[in-house]
């Protein structure tokens, strides 16, 4: 049986752990400080623990990170990892290049349930939920990948938005975001992570109450109800009735900005009324002062033929509208648009290459 990894352990858990095996508070810190200042490669290497302890830690943890299956590199500098599981899964994780920095993009699912008629995550369904220790990888996987390269750069945002709905995965997500945002080791503020959901009102509030403190986004994608249960189906379950109260929950209670992210399908979603719609639904209040619009490109996916890309005249008609009517709104810049840009969409190609082989190891 496959140990769990070291890296789904936070600081606590790990002081925890070590204390009922009967190592003081300050060994649990030294271990931290080798997994994510030092980054070893090995237990072994660990040198300045007592024997006992590596030993310890060898026979309960597994301390690999995640197997490379397929690399690819854009050339604006974004690199897209397809990674093997311990199971065999392939998830995806990207890094990007900013002006602000290293962002990474992690998975939190293998698949995805929540059927966005548009989205190319959703071609697979969910099999499983990711552990913390998995998630942590993604980051690990990447900062070494930074580490080999020499340049003394580091991964300093994330953004919780690969495969799958992370508040579906929401212990596992929380664990995740508490050990990479440790100062003691990544240090990666939280307010330099993004968790981005399809509108699980129940969790909004849930991480409105938690202690995570970082940002938030919603994937919105349409002004009405009607609209968003046509591409979005958990918009069934989850009607704007419920989901809205919850954003508005969030931004009484954090008093901190909210994206609300809205992907642009071609006569679709992209009209002068949907904007004015938008507009109408954002309102007022702390809703309109602590809101932006993400106005975000569509990538094509083969699958989905029955949606366009939103040409440019009319991402700017539907900026300007929201912006009259004063509503803070932006395009996202793109990334790896070279290199299967479409979250998911290298998951799906590998795994239905031609002739309907399967890439080896991988579980279905």
């Amino acid at each position: 049986m496959n140990k769990p990894s070291i890296y789904g352990l936070t600081l606590e858990q790990l002081t925890s752990w070590l204390g009922e095996h009967g190592h003081k508070k300050g060994r649990a810190q030294q271990v931290w400080e080798y997994l994510y200042r030092k980054r070893v490669a090995s237990f072994a290497d660990m040198t300045e623990l007592r024997a006992e302890c590596r030993v310890l830690l060898e026979e309960h943890y597994s301390l690999e990170t995640l197997e490379e299956h397929v690399k690819q590199q854009s050339a604006d500098g974004t690199v897209k990892f397809l990674l093997r599981l311990a199971d065999g899964n392939l998830i995806e994780t990207v890094l990007m290049r900013h002006k602000f920095g290293l962002s990474v993009c992690v998975t939190t699912q293998v698949g995805c349930n929540i059927g966005c008629s548009f989205c190319a995550s959703g071609l697979l369904k969910k099999s499983r939920d990711l552990t913390s220790g998995e998630i942590v990888g993604q980051i690990m996987k990447v900062q070494l990948f930074l580490d080999e390269r020499g340049q003394g750069e580091r991964v300093s945002h994330i953004v919780v938005m690969g495969i799958g709905e992370p508040f579906d995965n929401y212990e596992h997500m929380a664990n995740f975001i508490r050990t990479v945002k440790d100062h003691k080791g990544l240090a990666i503020g939280p307010r330099h992570i993004t968790v981005s959901t399809s509108g699980l009102a129940d969790k909004i509030v849930e991480f409105a109450d938690s202690d995570l403190g970082t940002n938030l986004a919603i994937s919105l994608h349409a002004p009405n109800n009607e609209l968003r249960t046509r591409i979005m189906i958990i918009n069934r379950a989850i009607p704007l009735e419920k989901l809205m109260p919850a954003i508005d929950y969030y931004l009484e209670r954090t008093n901190r900005r909210i994206t609300l992210e809205y992907i642009l399908l071609k006569d679709v979603n992209d009209l002068v009324e949907h904007a004015q719609e938008l507009a109408d639904l954002i309102g007022e209040g702390k809703r309109k002062q602590l809101s932006n619009v993400n106005l975000i490109p569509y990538n094509p996916v083969d699958e989905h033929g029955q949606y366009k890309r939103t040409e440019q005249e009319s991402v700017r008609a539907f900026y300007d509208v929201l912006k009259k009517r004063g509503v803070s709104v932006s395009v996202r810049l793109e990334h790896g648009v070279d290199i299967d840009a479409a979250c998911g969409q290298l998951r799906s190609k590998q795994i239905k290459k031609p002739g309907g082989s399967q890439p080896e190891g991988v579980a279905l």
